[in-house]
């Protein structure tokens, strides 16, 4: 019998944690594995959680369950250990973007059963300052509206809520003054109305917006539109949702595993969809640091 540390958000998904709990706990145990549980209950709450476990040193696996936050707490708590325990990820939040681009299956019973097979891979892990991010991470005034959507309206509305603050924040929308230098790339200085750095090739929703972003590969997909005025932004969306907007002359697109990125003004992070502090930042990637639990490619 192998044994789990089962760290879950009460809240993801219209509360579909709390519903199917005792059935997960049923279904793992059954299968193998026998799961003590953490429910969070606040920021940070689950990068303690995960932490603690990972110090214990009795558990053979760590499982997420909740949305792209709650696994970013997780992975924050995990990043910086010695010998990991793989992790497991059960996808129960609104986007679930890093599951989406892992293939791992947003019905619960499925999800289960990946973890149950015991089949994993290992992947990158990005670095943004001191935190860590397993997904994407970003800057600009669109990107803030994955944080700025009320939890409870979250629950209440699903990807809808992100769609109505997304409309909102685009009748306000303005650029931001950026300094971007990489490995091997001269200096980029120009108004940006936002950039990206992607792990994997899904996106806030969006499975085209770094196609070619792979999340063994060793190195970050970066993307950063340039000023642009709204009737040429909504262009650009309709282009990345077919993944035809890499070579759109708004689009700066580059690759690396190590990059900086620095503005005169105040310039917020978002960390998988999180608030994670403000520009300056410097990013790198940890190439293949965690082991999880999805289906090999």
């Amino acid at each position: 019998m192998k044994t789990a540390r089962l760290i879950y958000n009460p809240t993801s998904g219209r509360e579909e944690m709390k519903k199917r709990l005792a059935d997960i706990l049923d279904r793992l145990d059954i299968g193998g594995i026998e799961a003590t549980c953490h429910a969070t209950t606040g920021e940070g709450d689950a990068t303690a959680a995960a932490a603690e476990a990972v110090e214990r040193g009795c558990y053979d696996l760590i499982i997420a369950a909740g949305g792209d936050g709650t696994l970013n707490e997780v992975i924050n708590g995990m990043a910086e250990k010695p010998n990991l325990p793989p992790l497991g990820v059960l996808p129960l939040g609104t986007t679930n973007d890093f599951a989406r681009a892992m293939g791992i299956p947003k019905n619960w019973e499925d999800s289960c059963d990946l973890i149950l097979r015991q089949e994993s891979r290992l992947i990158d892990l990005g670095k943004a300052n001191d935190r860590y991010f397993i997904n994407i991470a970003g800057g600009g005034r669109l990107t803030e509206l994955t944080y700025e959507v009320p939890s409870r309206l979250k629950t209440m509305m699903g990807q809808l809520a992100y769609y109505l603050k997304g409309i909102e924040k685009m009748a306000s929308l303005s650029p931001q003054e950026l300094y971007i230098r990489a490995n091997g790339q001269e200096l980029i200085h120009d108004e940006f109305m936002l950039f990206l750095i992607a792990n994997t090739n899904s996106v806030g929703g969006f499975e085209k917006l770094a196609p070619d972003a792979r999340i063994d590969d060793g190195l970050f997909d970066v993307i950063a539109v340039k000023k642009c005025n709204l009737a040429e932004f909504i262009r650009l969306v309709t282009l990345a949702i077919r993944g035809e907007h890499l070579q759109d002359k708004k689009v700066v697109y580059f690759r690396t595993d190590a990059m900086e990125v620095t503005s005169p003004g105040y310039v917020q992070l978002n960390l998988d969809g999180e608030l994670g502090g403000t520009l300056p930042g410097k990013f790198q990637i940890l190439p293949q640091h965690l082991r999880i639990f999805a289906q090999n490619h």
